[in-house]
């Protein structure tokens, strides 16, 4: 019987190693590729013709979601399980909106990302039980006439996301326009639709968001 061809991608090599080793010991897989960025696991799916992808949420460089979309777009049979440390909805809902066929914490037991990849080989889904627990309890108090789910990250575009991050850092428009050559005006306009579809209007609470979602990381304090 045929293998289950498996390309890996993640930016640190310890994983990588680490996912090699638990795949390679079970007879129906095989890892036919690495990638370290999602740019590399574009051009590698079109080398290797993997039947899975393992894709990393958060890599440098071009986002996971546009690499999954790239992939998808150019070979549609072949499937994608994320792995991530973020237990986040948003992350999951825009996922499953670029066509991803599952998603799987970083911390879930090896057998968990087996048995995600031999069923998304069948042409199946998968989530992490942990997530999947909350997606159905979200359900149910949604259900009760709970309070609406939050608009999503997944609405922002790629240039949105990135004046977002540029915003909560602290960089001022005029910054940001200078940085991707563009006009103040048209950085207004970014800012205006990003703080519109996450429906925020104060600097403060776009970066509580960002923290949040993990946008930007807290610097670490320094104890004296």
């Amino acid at each position: 019987m045929a293998k289950i061809r498996v390309l890996l991608t993640d930016d640190h090599t310890l994983f990588r190693q680490a996912i090699r080793t638990l795949l390679s010991a079970e007879p129906d897989l095989e890892i036919v590729g690495e990638a370290a960025n999602a740019s590399d696991a574009v051009a590698m799916a079109q080398q290797v013709h993997p039947d899975v992808v393992l894709m990393d949420v958060g890599m440098t460089g071009m986002s996971s979601f546009e690499a999954t979309r790239r992939i998808r777009k150019e070979r549609p049979e072949i499937r994608v399980v994320f792995l991530s440390m973020y237990d986040d909805e948003d992350y999951v809902a825009e996922c499953v909106d670029i066509g991803a066929s599952g998603y799987i914490l970083k911390e879930s037991p090896a057998d968990q990302l087996v048995t995600a990849i031999r069923e998304v080989h069948r042409g199946g889904s998968y989530l992490s039980p942990r997530l999947l627990t909350r997606l159905v309890d979200d359900f149910r108090v949604k259900g009760r006439g709970g309070p609406a789910r939050q608009p999503r990250f997944g609405t922002l575009t790629k240039r949105e996301r990135e004046i977002l991050k540029m915003l909560a850092e602290g960089q001022s428009v005029k910054e940001i326009a200078s940085s991707f050559e563009l006009s103040v005006k048209t950085v207004e306009a970014h800012k205006f639709n990003l703080m519109r579809k996450l429906d925020i209007h104060n600097k403060a609470r776009l970066v509580q968001y960002a923290i949040q979602k993990k946008i930007i990381r807290l610097p670490e304090m320094v104890m004296v």
